[in-house]
């Protein structure tokens, strides 16, 4: 498998900068088997099954981005220039380890100034990175960092307009809980409190896992056989009550159908022969065309970037060919594509 399968041309026009007002009045395609049929996400209610069960990552994605002043003394007295960083995860000794733009600029003992709350030595410097180690933990760093932080937006979002106050409840989940991740699980972006309800009284279930969602999830393919390509690592957890709820969907014929690609490489992170296992730690695993799932019957996920290690993982589930059907279809129906774009559910 070259890089080059996996790409596609997509209209700009079509890349969405905000979601669909309400949450459930995005499009949704449904593709099960050959068939293609253009729905809309309230339209789950007749898709979905009694006794399906829908995995949820309940991730809670952190103010992660933060623009500050760096402090640096020299011969001519103390100096200051403005930093933008953007946090990617904790480290065990409790710093964080970041990006920084400029990076070149800033050196080991600088002092980042974010609020007057808030404030951070830098400790490491590396090629692409570094670490922070901030003047606040536990809740007092939470409330501090909900205050100067903004939504670490993706990429191609960040490029067109700035964070506001509105990302804040659009680019977090209605059943986000655990925090600790840097992107949203996209896909659960389309439900609201109305719908869930709708579905469980339709008899559909739900269970949660966490996956704290990475700024890796953006980065591209740099290699052009895609078996070569590392995926960074994701800290997540699938607790027994979760492992056993889904083994029980399962073997009674129900179908298991995880929200997001992120709640799908977790889960399948976690099995073992067909059987779902509590598990927790980080994972890389890296799901391609081959790949044999062991617990996964469908997924509900957004639209993916051309040559994008997401768009390999439902090549997986649904067959390469399928999929660029697939967003054939989507782009000439004019679907909105990305973290703020429309939905799909895919059955094998």
């Amino acid at each position: 498998m070259q890089l080059s399968d996996f790409d596609f041309h997509l209209p700009e026009t079509l890349i969405a900068t905000r979601p669909a007002k309400p949450r459930s009045s995005a499009r949704l395609l449904v593709a099960e088997g050959a068939a293609i049929r253009d729905r809309v996400v309230t339209d789950l209610l007749t898709e979905l099954r009694p006794g399906d069960r829908l995995v949820l990552n309940n991730t809670r994605v952190i103010p992660a981005r933060l623009t500050g002043q760096r402090f640096r003394d020299s011969a001519q007295g103390r100096v200051s220039a403005r930093v933008e960083i953007t946090l990617l995860e904790p480290a065990a000794d409790g710093s964080w380890r970041a990006l920084a733009k400029p990076l070149r600029k800033l050196e080991p003992g600088e002092v980042v100034v974010f609020s007057d709350q808030l404030s951070a030595e830098v400790t490491r410097k590396g090629e692409t990175d570094l670490a922070l180690r901030f003047n606040l933990t536990g809740p007092d760093f939470d409330q501090a960092l909900a205050e100067a932080g903004q939504m670490p937006l993706p990429p191609y979002i960040a490029a067109k307009r700035a964070p506001d106050a509105q990302d804040r409840d659009d680019y977090q989940t209605v059943f986000a809980r655990h925090s600790g991740a840097v992107a949203a699980p996209t896909a659960s972006l389309h439900f609201d409190a109305a719908l869930l309800a709708a579905l469980r009284d339709r008899g559909v279930t739900f269970t949660e896992v966490t996956l704290h969602v990475g700024a890796g999830t953006f980065l591209p393919v740099k290699v052009e056989d895609v078996t070569t390509h590392r995926m960074h690592a994701e800290w997540g957890e699938v607790t027994d009550e979760a492992a056993t709820a889904i083994n029980a969907t399962r073997a009674a014929g129900g179908r298991v159908i995880p929200v997001g690609t992120t709640a799908l490489r977790l889960i399948e992170s976690a099995a073992r022969d067909g059987r779902l296992e509590p598990w927790r730690g980080t994972t890389d695993i890296f799901i391609y065309p081959g790949f044999r799932f062991q617990v996964t019957d469908a997924l509900m996920t957004n639209f993916h970037l051309p040559k994008s290690t997401l768009l390999m993982l439902v090549s997986a589930l649904m067959g390469r060919e399928r999929m660029l059907r697939v967003y054939d279809h989507a782009i000439a129906q004019g679907y909105r594509f990305f973290s703020y774009g429309d939905a799909s559910l895919l059955i094998p």
